[in-house]
């Protein structure tokens, strides 16, 4: 089984995608943070991603990397430019260091949050992001074509919606992604051939998607969950106004209106 390592391994995202990765790999978690429920087949690799040698020490002798760690809400630019900026360039250029070719980079629906509800978005648009947490998933997607084009990785950029089991809201009614199908899409960008650098949106299927996942289905996405079947149950107990005209007209939601403190129902 190949080893992948995956960073920001104490997060909630994480721990709803570690019992359906161990079906098929060995995982080296990785994090500041301990993970003291570690299952046979799991690895514990401690890194803080702003310091390159302990990058580095987790990155080594693994067949590919995941990517999820960093500050993961709106925050200060330190907090961002730290975690994000310095951790995402860290896990790359370690990567390429230790010859590791294949990653998956958690990039977000914030890279592209201020283009309007209602409209439907490729993954070639031009990126407006809604936060400075936006702006650094932007420039990890910059950073992933160029270690691609000019290093040779194999990367998948999945710009995140909202990973839960069920969604809990009308907005994630568009952006909901289940972490089975978010885990359909990693497997695809580490075990697809030909890969380069490409970019796809994490979203299962809805009636309701502001995006056009087209170039994920090219790559062999087929959701297995929708949205739908939870919209009678959302709009039952949630209304589409929030009273932020900011946040109801644009994609991104609340976070084109915060400075800090992200998303209070984020899992991580």
């Amino acid at each position: 089984m190949k080893l992948i390592l995956v960073t920001g391994a104490a997060g909630g995202v994480v721990r709803m995608l570690r019992s359906l990765m161990r079906a098929d790999y060995r995982l080296r978690l990785s994090d500041r943070t301990p993970v003291s429920d570690r299952a046979p087949g799991e690895e514990w690799a401690a890194a803080d991603l702003t310091d390159f040698d302990s990058v580095l020490r987790a990155v080594r002798g693994v067949d590919g990397i995941l990517h999820l760690g960093g500050f993961s809400v709106e925050g200060s630019w330190p907090q961002i430019h730290d975690a994000n900026i310095v951790g995402a360039y860290n896990v790359f250029e370690a990567a390429r260091q230790a010859g590791v070719r294949r990653l998956i980079f958690a990039s977000s629906n914030h890279a592209v949050g201020f283009y309007r509800r209602g409209e439907i978005i490729g993954d070639d648009v031009t990126p407006r992001p809604d936060t400075r947490y936006g702006v650094s998933k932007v420039f990890g997607e910059a950073l992933a074509s160029l270690y691609a084009h000019k290093y040779g990785a194999e990367v998948v950029s999945i710009r995140i919606g909202n990973v839960e089991t069920k969604p809990l809201d009308v907005r994630r009614l568009a952006i909901w992604i289940s972490p089975r199908d978010l885990y359909q899409l990693i497997r695809i960008g580490l075990e697809r051939p030909g890969i380069v650098h490409e970019i796809v949106y994490g979203v299962s299927q809805s009636s309701r998607s502001w995006w056009d996942n087209s170039n994920a289905k090219r790559l062999g996405y087929r959701p297995h969950d929708s949205a739908d079947d939870y919209a009678a149950e959302v709009l039952a107990k949630h209304s589409a106004i929030s009273g932020d005209a900011r946040a109801d007209t644009y994609q991104g939601g609340q976070f084109c209106s915060i400075e800090s403190g992200g998303d209070p129902v984020k899992t991580d």
